[in-house]
């Protein structure tokens, strides 16, 4: 697969290795009873931080839990004024730290830049999202074919999606030069091959054509009995005989029918007799599947089992029960008043929902006109947001890719459109959902945070006013780093963060949140090994035998880390233990 170069990936596509882990520390609560001091558990989170450090605290947590993430990232117009600044010890990109990327022709490192700042953040995002994820990437012109290719290479090509038109704009532009921009574009990647989104909603329109013209008491609507696969399903392809006309119907050419033989003689049965016979058309179903590769020269056709005439008035009869609404049709059916093709009904109560597709009108999702009203409207009329998306463009996403308890990301918050669109759809369906956004700038907590604050509570004014949608988060800042440059632990974050971070790079999952009593230096068993963290802060812990004596918890294994081991290893062998020696053994994330 061809991959992109540029000035400094070499020092980047492993940078996110070298990101210390900094541990998160929260600020305040906020819920019903407004913001205060006291920790109210809520899973909601909101981080104020470089997303790149953030994403990296999230991992013991969060690391393949992510069921879908939306990001809205500079697009590097050169009208924006990011600033690249993370810390890479190279020459080359030393020198642009803390420098704002300029203008095409200005600043002639400007797409270097931008996938240096890029390329680790999509590094930690992939491991973030869950297996049956999916990322959703805002992006318009000026970057969209460099991001793609970066993310064929962290993602995989094969797990490329779709390239969504969001139509963001709902006025003409004729006073603009050249061809003016009336879409973005959000390209969509998933974990594995494959993925399918869910459906959306059905319409009113969509349920329109759904009756019930044979007194069914469920109302239906018509739809093709064959399939296209001919050549790959030239088993299900056949005669079935007209039980009206008696003529020999067959799938259109290139298709078969959609149901299995067994199925299908079934359903015919309803009509009349129907039995299974070979009727020498080997040479009419090759012309059906294109081709005689393949094809066998005999296969059952369904016919009629009773005399035409018989089976006739019998199907006859049936079609007129339904005409009368007396009985109603099987669930194949023959149109042109019983005397045409064969149709299968589609159930409404069965129906699935609307397929999404890659072009999203703003009728449908917004526009920027609508974003930046929405956005004025919760701040008593100021939108204080260049670039917000509408939140219902959000609920889009989260439509097709999450669930009702899923965990929603946004590393690139903004205004906080994402936790809007979260807790609107968590009022209309009673979900569960939860959201944690990023954002390093300083108004993370005067707009990003303020905003859902105003959202849960309710805003507006008059004709305006919208009701709260209740729920909760919390504020969080970046804490200090957890292993000190010389490989001492930072004993300034807590016995409990260490434990976090130990148990999680010991297992790749997150510490259970119920601890024993009884055994004060147990984190969890995992895969049947047990894991131990014996440390104390004021004094030096040893591995000896009055440890092992305080050891409850049965299990195959066990990894034990102190400061000393007292034991020896042949003992160590027998009872299965792992000692790990506090800091040099705790690995680095």
């Amino acid at each position: 697969m061809p991959t992109l170069e540029w000035i400094g990936k070499d020092k980047v596509v492993n940078h996110h290795q070298e990101v210390p882990y900094r541990v998160l520390d929260r600020q305040y609560s906020y819920d019903e009873a407004g913001q205060h001091a006291e920790d109210n558990g809520s899973e909601n989170m909101i981080i104020h931080g470089d997303n790149l450090e953030a994403l990296k605290a999230l991992l013991p947590r969060y690391e393949g839990k992510v069921k879908c993430i939306y990001i809205d990232p500079p697009y590097n117009t050169g009208n924006e004024g990011w600033v690249y600044n993370d810390n890479v010890n190279d020459p080359k990109i030393k020198k642009w730290l803390g420098e704002v990327v300029g203008k095409e022709g200005e600043d002639l490192s400007r797409h270097d830049k931008w996938l240096c700042m890029m390329y680790p953040r999509l590094k930690l995002l992939q491991r973030l999202l869950a297996v049956d994820g999916a990322i959703f990437i805002s992006i318009d012109d000026n970057e969209l074919y460099n991001l793609k290719s970066i993310c064929d290479e962290i993602f995989g090509s094969n797990c490329f999606v779709s390239n969504i038109s969001w139509q963001r704009t709902y006025s003409k532009r004729n006073d603009s030069k050249g061809i003016p921009a009336e879409i973005e574009h959000i390209l969509v990647f998933s974990k594995r091959g494959q993925w399918i989104p869910k459906r959306l909603q059905r319409t009113a329109a969509m349920d329109e054509g759904y009756r019930s013209q044979d007194g069914d008491e469920h109302e239906w609507s018509s739809v093709t009995i064959s399939a296209p696969g001919a050549a790959t399903h030239q088993g299900m392809v056949y005669a079935i005989q007209h039980p009206i006309t008696g003529e020999l119907l067959y799938p259109p050419l290139g298709r078969c029918w959609s149901f299995g033989q067994v199925q299908m003689l079934e359903c015919m049965n309803e009509w009349t007799d129907y039995e299974l016979r070979i009727i020498n058309d080997y040479e009419k179903r090759c012309e059906i599947c294109g081709s005689d590769r393949g094809v066998s020269k005999e296969i059952n056709a369904i016919m009629l089992k009773k005399p035409f005439e018989t089976a006739q008035a019998e199907a006859l009869n049936r079609y007129n029960q339904g005409i009368k609404k007396e009985r109603p049709w099987p669930l194949l059916y023959f149109t042109a008043k019983g005397k045409g093709g064969l149709r299968r009904k589609q159930y409404l109560d069965k129906s699935s929902g609307k397929v999404a597709t890659n072009l999203w009108p703003h009728i449908d999702v917004g526009h920027t006109g609508e974003a930046a009203n929405e956005l004025s409207v919760i701040f008593n009329g100021r939108s204080p947001f260049d670039t917000p998306k509408p939140s219902r463009l959000i609920e889009r996403i989260l439509q097709i890719a999450s669930d009702p308890d899923s965990i929603i990301l946004d590393s690139f918050a903004g205004s906080g459109t994402t936790a809007h669109a979260v807790l609107n759809m968590n009022k209309a369906d009673g979900g569960n959902r939860r959201f944690i956004l990023v954002e390093m700038m300083d108004y993370a907590d005067s707009i990003t945070a303020e905003r859902v604050k105003r959202v849960i509570d309710g805003y507006g004014e008059g004709k305006k006013a919208v009701e709260g949608t209740g729920g909760n988060f919390s504020y969080y800042e970046l804490g200090p780093v957890l292993l000190l440059p010389d490989g001492n632990l930072n004993e300034e974050v807590g016995a409990q963060k260490i434990r976090e971070y130990v148990y999680y790079m010991e297992t790749k999952e997150p510490l259970p949140s119920e601890h024993s009593e009884n055994e004060p230096y147990f984190m969890g068993l995992c895969r049947n090994t047990a894991y131990y963290f014996y440390y104390e802060r004021e004094r030096v812990t040893t591995l000896d035998h009055v440890f092992l004596a305080t050891v409850q918890t049965k299990a195959e294994g066990y990894t034990i880390y102190a400061d000393l081991c007292a034991i020896p290893q042949e003992t160590l062998r027998k009872y299965n233990i792992t000692f790990k020696k506090i800091p040099r053994d705790i690995a680095r994330l």
